[in-house]
């Protein structure tokens, strides 16, 4: 099986912490040179520091900028794509804050649009065109597998991510003639800052304990376990390599088996 990336260059946003500095190590273990992008230069430092080498001619870097700039987004993702193209993007944020679709703001819609699907397409056009150059691309959105069955008090998140899949399901058919999959990865109950944000507001809004609510969430998933960011990653990474060359516009739940649809 060849998971060879060395020589490729991967751009990994949301890269300094949780499922985006899980994948980025990932994908550097395979010899890709690797590009941090996220809000915090104390957190990107910091995640840089974790990135291995494994050859002498691997070279990584950071983005610091928010992805709510679109154009600072666009400036810095360009200004790093011009110097080094970009074969691998994954694109990975933060999820909107709970709470039931009828009752959200308008505003929350807006700021989750932009946050996702808009900086994904900010990022994508960016780094399109070498991707196109080098005829190799792939393009790997981490998501959520709410966009095969809602998940209920995440309605702004449900809505959002549901767009992004099929903004994704659209670019490829588009780009595959160019040697350009796209793919989305579907993370299930994860370790991460993400899980605890939601344990804390099911607390908040029933009156239960964290504990209490994780056990419930657990009786849902046959594999009885929250998920290692690092187990998502591994999916990343093979997507990312020319392993995965003839796998383009689906959907991968990596949950465990929590989703009862096919």
């Amino acid at each position: 099986m060849d998971l060879n990336l060395t020589g490729k260059h991967a751009l990994v946003c949301g890269g300094s912490q949780g499922i985006g500095r899980a994948a980025a190590i990932e994908i550097a273990r395979l010899g890709a040179d690797v590009t941090l992008l996220a809000r915090s230069p104390d957190a990107l430092a910091a995640a840089f520091d974790l990135l291995p080498k494994v050859h002498a001619a691997q070279a990584h870097g950071t983005i610091a900028v928010d992805m709510n700039d679109d154009a600072g987004l666009r400036a810095k993702v360009e200004a790093t794509a011009n110097n080094r193209p970009v074969q691998i993007l994954v694109n990975n944020s933060g999820g909107p804050a709970g709470g039931q679709a009828s009752s959200a703001k308008v505003e929350e819609y807006i700021s989750a649009f932009r946050q996702h699907l808009l900086a994904n397409q900010i990022v994508l056009q960016a780094v399109l065109g070498g991707m196109r150059a080098a005829g190799y691309g792939r393009v790997i959105n981490v998501i959520s597998t709410s966009v095969k069955e809602p998940i209920r008090n995440l309605g702004v998140s449900n809505t959002i991510r549901a767009a992004v899949a099929s903004w994704a399901k659209t670019l490829a058919g588009e780009l595959g003639t160019f040697g350009i999959t796209v793919n989305n990865v579907l993370p299930g109950y994860t370790k991460t800052q993400r899980l605890q944000q939601i344990l804390g507001d099911r607390a908040t809004a029933t009156g239960k304990s964290q504990d209490d609510i994780a056990a419930a969430m657990l009786a849902s998933v046959p594999l009885g376990r929250f998920a290692d960011a690092q187990e998502i990653a591994n999916v990343i990474a093979f997507l990312a390599s020319p392993a995965a060359g003839y796998v383009n516009g689906v959907n991968i739940p990596v949950d465990g088996g929590r989703t009862l649809s096919l």
